[in-house]
């Protein structure tokens, strides 16, 4: 079993943010296969689903970004999973909007998120599959930015086509691991 850890923050305000682009593409993966997320589990939204012939447990962290690592860290034990296992989406300001990028390993570069589960697992080695959402024209703008609803245009292109080039992205690290 592979874990794909979206992050994101929890509730209606969120949805639809730059920040929440790891909940969406964990929705459109469960969406893809006929699936929803309908347990709560390690203080987290989980739907367990069969893609391509993986078996993969998404996981939606529901402690706001910031706390990501405590549920991450649960569910790795819980479920006595080695860094590999572990694919976790986010959003990234240092990427064109739309572009997508995977790496194995590293620092959390700027990303609270990943600062947290790195800080809470005290593991580097898990998969980082990073869309990214562009950058605000200034850097003092960076937490409205990446709070601020996607554009009907640009939430076209991240659904449309960058979530078809991180799945197929997905595929390719699964089929490794």
């Amino acid at each position: 079993m592979h874990m794909i850890v979206g992050l994101g923050n929890p509730g209606t305000q969120y949805e639809l943010t730059r920040h929440n682009v790891g909940f969406m593409f964990l929705e459109n993966l469960a969406e893809s296969v006929g699936a929803q997320f309908s347990q709560t589990k390690f203080n987290s939204l989980v739907c367990r689903i069969n893609w391509k012939g993986f078996d993969l447990l998404l996981l939606k962290p529901q402690t706001f970004m910031n706390l990501s690592g405590g549920s991450v860290l649960e569910a790795v034990q819980f479920y006595k999973l080695a860094p590999s296992d572990v694919i976790v989406v986010f959003d990234d300001l240092d990427q064109a909007s739309g572009a997508v990028r995977m790496r194995v390993g590293g620092g959390h570069g700027g990303h609270n998120g990943v600062r947290d589960i790195l800080s809470r697992w005290g593991q580097d080695s898990f998969f980082r599959l990073k869309i990214g959402i562009g950058k605000p024209e200034h850097k003092s703008a960076t937490a409205h930015y990446v709070l601020g609803k996607f554009s009907n245009t640009e939430l076209s292109e991240i659904v449309g086509g960058s979530f078809d080039v991180a799945k197929s992205r997905l595929e390719d690290i699964l089929k490794r691991s």
